[in-house]
């Protein structure tokens, strides 16, 4: 007679253990989320600053450069790259702002930057592509590198020179732009740069003035840019009347003497182009927005603007 007794006592537990188990749990979940935010009370994350790029069309687009954020510009060779880092740094330089250019294959014309409005006395130029050999490497140790493994090392140390010198411009802070061109490098190489080396270029550089600009041929910062654009070359067209004025130039300066010619050499200022020499004009670069992480959606996510470009054959 007592088992079902006590199988009834038991039954009678089972509702008071449940309890204060669901009890226990809503305490510790009470205690959990006491210090969450809601959602509806999140402050919004104020836009970053914004500096003209120097191209009016770029500013219209994206509203301008982001400071204290990695911006990417990419592109293949003639898309108008160049032209657009110019214009930024020429656009830093003339608000009386300090610019580093990392200059990944030390592909730069100073004589182009001039005539892009950039100032050289308010810019850092490094150059990382100082190919010589180390004399410490006998000749028979340089012969036993394949031609491929030699490349390689070629390519690598400007792409190490040029990460290190970023890593200590950012660092010291005081620029108004830092700009790394790597343009010039492989394709495969730049690919080889860590993620976590652009993350760290984008907390270096947060919540300072500075402009972080990287160019290239691919996009390789992926989610670490705030602002990503794309460039393409629709069409370009050769100025015909800079051709015929370049021939008769080539015409007259052949009636001169050697020595005539070697002294006109050393007096042609820097902006006078050779008499070999053809002017793109019409170049039409289309610009295209990968990535934004502004505050507002661009009204637009593709635009377009003109530029030139003497070409030498």
């Amino acid at each position: 007679m007592s088992s079902p007794l006590l199988h009834v006592e038991a039954i009678s537990h089972f509702p008071l253990v449940a309890r204060s188990s669901s009890a226990k749990l809503l305490k510790e979940f009470s205690e959990t989320l006491a210090g969450v935010t809601p959602a509806s009370r999140l402050e919004v994350r104020p836009a970053p600053e914004t500096a003209s790029s120097g191209i009016a069309q770029i500013d219209a687009l994206t509203g301008g450069l982001p400071r204290g954020c990695l911006t990417e510009v990419c592109g293949p060779e003639s898309s108008g790259r160049t032209t657009v880092m110019l214009a930024a740094i020429a656009a830093v330089t003339s608000r009386e702002e300090i610019c580093a250019l990392i200059d990944a294959s030390d592909a730069l014309d100073p004589h182009s930057a001039t005539a892009a409005g950039v100032n050289l006395e308010r810019l850092l130029w490094i150059r990382c592509g100082s190919h010589a050999q180390s004399s410490a490497l006998s000749r028979k140790r340089r012969q036993a590198f394949s031609l491929e493994e030699r490349e390689r090392r070629r390519m690598e140390d400007p792409v190490e020179q040029a990460l290190r010198a970023t890593d200590l411009l950012l660092q010291s802070s005081g620029f108004g732009m830092v700009a790394i061109d790597l343009a010039g490098v492989p394709l495969k190489m730049a690919r080889r740069i860590p993620l976590t080396t652009w993350f760290r270029f984008r907390r270096a550089v947060e919540n300072t003035p500075t402009l972080l600009l990287v160019t290239g041929t691919q996009a390789c910062a992926q989610s670490c840019a705030t602002l990503s654009l794309e460039l393409s070359r629709q069409s370009s067209e050769i100025s015909r009347q800079e051709k015929v004025l370049s021939s008769r130039s080539s015409v007259l300066n052949k009636r001169q003497s050697s020595e005539d010619r070697h002294d006109s050499r050393d007096e042609t200022s820097a902006s006078e182009k050779p008499s070999h020499a053809e002017l793109l004009t019409g170049i039409e670069v289309q610009i295209e927005v990968l990535r934004s992480r502004m505050e507002r959606k661009p009204v637009k996510s593709v635009g377009d603007f003109t530029t030139k470009a003497v070409w030498t054959a």
